[in-house]
């Protein structure tokens, strides 16, 4: 998808989530939602959800699409490495990535966005799968940056 043309889609999504997720101050219900919107909203989505930080594990939290690996292995992955960064993280092709944690061969590119809660402390990640190579862009991680500073706003 184009950049101009994915920007556009993720400023219609914004607005739509911010009006949304105010309904609740639950952020699971905010994390179901945004997941649920995302993933039918953008069409190279293959997984979209959250791995959450819980007794010091990443535990998959909301989300949609296939069959989630339950836990993620301590300091493995691409999820662990946005944990350790605190930064979003794209991967172009998951295969090409030391230590990747493949809970669906089908996954092809992956990207990465922290959560922070309201005193800047990270809860987990959001993480999105595509069975696609290369399909995230600097676009996607400054709207979903955007996007997942809804969740505690």
């Amino acid at each position: 998808m184009e950049e101009i043309k994915k920007s556009g889609r993720y400023q219609r999504i914004f607005k739509q989530l911010e009006a949304l997720l105010m309904k609740t101050e639950d952020p699971v219900a905010r994390m179901a939602t945004a997941c649920a919107v995302l993933h039918h909203k953008m069409t190279y989505y293959f997984w979209t959800g959250f791995y959450l930080l819980k007794d010091d594990k990443l535990i998959v939290g909301p989300y949609q699409g296939p069959v989630a690996c339950l836990e993620l292995e301590k300091n493995k992955g691409v999820c662990w490495a946005t944990i350790r960064s605190e930064m979003p993280l794209i991967v172009k092709n998951v295969h090409d990535f030391p230590g990747h944690i493949a809970c669906d061969s089908r996954s092809k590119s992956e990207i990465t966005v922290p959560l922070f809660n309201q005193i800047g402390k990270i809860e987990g990640v959001f993480d999105v799968d595509s069975d696609q190579l290369n399909s995230f862009s600097n676009a996607d991680r400054d709207e979903l940056q955007r996007i997942m500073e809804l969740i505690y706003r």
